[in-house]
């Protein structure tokens, strides 16, 4: 055992206590919680006793008396007769679940009762949580309570990609750690993927000899990376060995953690193909990609080559037998199904089997390797895409494109992990994006994830059962270092713990934040890199009856905001915010939380503000823009606010649909010029309209053609690019405008999704 990581962790969470009355800062925060009067001292007096037949317990024990001993230098004794004891008991019978655990402490005794060896190492992690972080040689005091404590949800998981970039084993360790300190109990490990393949496969070995290692261009933004050309040297990247990966099982199961292996099929697996291109369905070299450039790679297996399968078969046989987990991840997302199209083989396999199309094709591939799995006594888990074609019998549903695929598969009586992009994606930004280290894009707050509830509403009671938990996830394209890992997980890791481990009654925000400065503070003090996001600012826009306020909000419930409208940097001595203010003209609205006298923010929160005849105005759409990209909600367009180059905020994204947007001014209004904004952004499947058409009315029945404006903006334009479509109206009168903006037929030719249906994003129109 490592105890150096012991040291790290075991205490690196414990909670402050005043007095033995006041309730300690647990997270996640128990069923039931009763602090009574005195305190256990740990000291070279406290002897652990268990049953000399539970030798089970023993891992738990020795983490358990190993970091007491890290902490402090105290060497707890083994069933010895000494004036104070811990006992574990091991009882079938208690009224908690598998993992759940009973506590009482008295000024002489602790009891941990459990069903089994869960409940003990959890019931070890809360007195952990419980002990003074002092020095070594100050007093470790346990205030006496009783405690009733049962997970929630049985999958409590955190994922990590270590394919875009490889993480040591130590870094793993760590990783597991944290998890484990806070309960998580499923560490989802995302080893295979285009960029690279991270697990010795013996029978394979070009699979990590060449599939693990491409050319280093970190230093270039993950889409902006040219394809590495013949004799580059691939310098960059790293494999774990079978023995290095049993470390890491071994090292999770002492601390009940479950390692799910993910091995992508039959799409993302371009490394795997660097290596052996016979698997492709064009059978060309490629060399390892560096990043997100997909132009002329291949990137999935030829579902119509019989060899394919059995090269699959031989790389899961070699992975079931190092991993003991019921559940492997095949993956399954984002299968680019255009190379199936053209392959003779693949088409062949369409005719034989009687498969309407490659949709069918690709349950084809995903039910074949079930059959195979579950011949091993395992399971499948894959990511929702899984549903297209056809769900396999058996297999369980990892929802990460919003809940629909979730509610679908257990409305098929199918099981499910709830892990949707919003809010379960920890390479979204939390804060900012001002001040923050760059992100993949998207905004998932640390109140955004303590709110998220993991039983979709639209779910009959009665599917309830099918729900096994929920997950973050956390992909590293922009993320090559320990410390950026560090800052992405902590602290919306301790928020999904409490959602997938505590009652929703007992779930309370301001609550959580009082128990989080423990933790915030242990972090300090270790040096730990956590996102101080929740005392972001909000500067939210409100549309009522045509006229604009802003309201400025921040998750910390403690903190006070002040704020500018000139654009200076907001200081203790600007304005404090009390209530909604009106945008009368153009201004630039500065803000910051201020606790303590202290500035908390690294950066100020700042949002400009263009006034506009539409301003405030109610917008009506043809064909409602997505759940996904609600930016301020149904009146985005006239908010006054311009959309920047990332597409997390402010910008409404309506995919594979015209946008057609009708405003309403109030009242008859000379109209000079209007202008729509709109986002191009390549890499996410984000393109200009084919055109904009214009029109106005005075009724909002007869509506008259000012003009269209053709789109200029190269579709294969990499950068992102926002295009204002304007027009001069030559000072007509009108109350309403409509302004619809044409979707172009698909993604352009070399792109990813070559024909595939892209999205239309917009930011303001501007009346003028």
């Amino acid at each position: 055992m490592n105890h150096r990581i012991i040291l790290l962790f075991s205490f690196l969470f414990a909670c402050q206590i005043s007095n033995a009355q006041k309730e300690p800062s647990i997270i996640p925060k128990p069923v039931s919680l009763i602090i009574n009067k005195g305190n256990f001292i740990l000291d070279q007096q406290v002897s652990i006793k268990y049953a000399i037949a539970q030798k089970s317990l023993f891992p738990a024990v020795n983490y358990f008396v190993a970091a007491i001993n890290d902490i402090s230098g105290i060497k707890i004794n083994l069933n010895k007769k000494t004036d104070k004891i811990i006992e574990l008991k091991i009882d079938n019978t208690i009224s908690v679940n598998n993992e759940g655990y009973l506590i009482k402490v008295t000024p002489t005794q602790i009891n941990i009762t459990a069903k089994g060896y869960a409940g003990i190492i959890y019931g070890f992690q809360t007195l952990l949580q419980t002990i003074p972080q002092v020095r070594t040689n100050a007093i470790l005091s346990i205030p006496c309570m009783d405690i009733i404590d049962e997970p929630r949800f049985k999958w409590r998981g955190m994922h990590l990609d270590v394919s875009r970039h490889f993480f040591s084993i130590a870094l793993v360790k760590t990783n597991i750690d944290l998890m484990a300190a806070y309960k998580m109990n499923t560490f989802h490990w995302h080893l295979v993927d285009d960029q690279g393949w991270r697990i010795e496969i013996k029978k394979y070995p070009k699979l990590t000899s060449v599939g693990a290692w491409r050319v280093d261009q970190t230093s270039l933004v993950w889409g902006t990376r040219p394809q590495a050309l013949p004799g580059e040297d691939p310098n960059y990247g790293g494999y774990y060995t079978q023995e290095q990966i049993k470390e890491i099982i071994a090292y999770a199961g002492i601390r009940n953690i479950t390692v799910v292996p993910e091995i992508e099929m039959p799409g993302h697996i371009a490394s795997a193909i660097a290596a052996y291109p016979e698997l492709s369905c064009s059978g060309n070299f490629q060399l390892p990609m560096t990043g997100g450039n997909y132009k002329n790679m291949s990137s999935n297996y030829c579902a119509g080559n019989e060899a394919v399968f059995h090269f699959v078969e031989d790389v899961l046989t070699e992975v079931i037998n190092l991993f003991p987990s019921k559940f492997i991840h095949i993956g399954g997302d984002e299968v680019d199904k255009t190379d199936w199209q053209k392959c003779a083989k693949c088409q062949a396999r369409i005719k034989k089997e009687g498969l309407k199309n490659e949709d069918e094709l690709q349950s084809y591939f995903v039910k074949r390797i079930e059959k195979f799995i579950n011949s091993k006594n395992r399971k499948i888990i894959g990511w929702d895409e899984i549903l297209e074609g056809g769900l396999a019998p058996e297999a369980a549903v990892m929802s990460w494109r919003g809940e629909k695929g979730g509610i679908q598969a257990a409305n098929m009586n199918h099981l499910v992990v709830m892990t949707p992009g919003t809010p379960c994606y920890f390479d979204n930004y939390q804060a900012g994006p001002e001040g923050e280290p760059l992100a993949i894009g998207g905004f998932n707050t640390l109140k955004k994830v303590y709110d998220y509830e993991p039983i979709p509403k639209e779910l009959n009671k009665e599917k309830y059962q099918y729900v096994l938990g929920a997950q973050a996830n956390l992909w590293t394209e922009f993320i090559t270092t320990s410390a950026h890992i560090e800052y992405m997980v902590l602290p919306r890791m301790l928020a999904l713990a409490e959602v997938v481990w505590s009652p929703v009654s007992s779930r309370n925000w301001n609550d959580f934040n009082r128990r989080l400065k423990y933790h915030f503070n242990a972090f300090d003090q270790k040096g730990l890199h956590y996102s101080p996001g929740n005392y972001t600012v909000d500067i939210r826009p409100i549309s009522k009856d045509n006229k604009l306020a802003v309201e400025l909000l921040t998750e910390s419930p403690e903190a006070k905001i002040y704020y500018t409208t000139d654009g200076s940097i907001p200081t203790i001595s600007s304005n404090l915010y009390q209530q909604s203010f009106p945008v009368s003209s153009s201004l630039t609205v500065k803000a910051v939380t201020i606790l303590n006298g202290k500035i908390m923010n690294l950066k100020p929160a700042e949002q400009s503000f263009v006034t506009h005849l539409a301003l405030g105005a109610e917008v009506k759409y043809k064909t409602a823009y997505s759940k996904y990209y609600l930016a301020n909600g149904p009146n985005t367009l006239t908010d006054g606010i311009r959309g920047k180059l990332s597409h997390s905020q402010s910008w409404h994204g309506i995919d594979n649909n015209d946008l057609v947007a009708t405003i309403d001014l109030g009242k008859v209004k000379e109209i000079k010029s209007i202008t729509i904004g709109c986002l191009q952004n390549y890499n996410s499947w984000i393109f200009m309209p084919a055109s904009v058409q214009f029109e106005i009315s005075e009724d909002g029945q007869n509506f008259v053609s000012i003009s269209k404006v053709e789109n200029d903006i190269p579709l294969d334009l990499k950068a992102a690019t926002i295009k204002d479509f304007k027009v001069m109206a030559n000072s007509k009168q009108a109350r309403y405008i409509r302004v619809t903006a044409k979707k172009i037929e698909g993604c352009p030719k070399g792109h990813p999704g070559e024909g595939k249906p892209a999205w239309i994003f917009a930011d303001e129109i501007i009346v003028e």
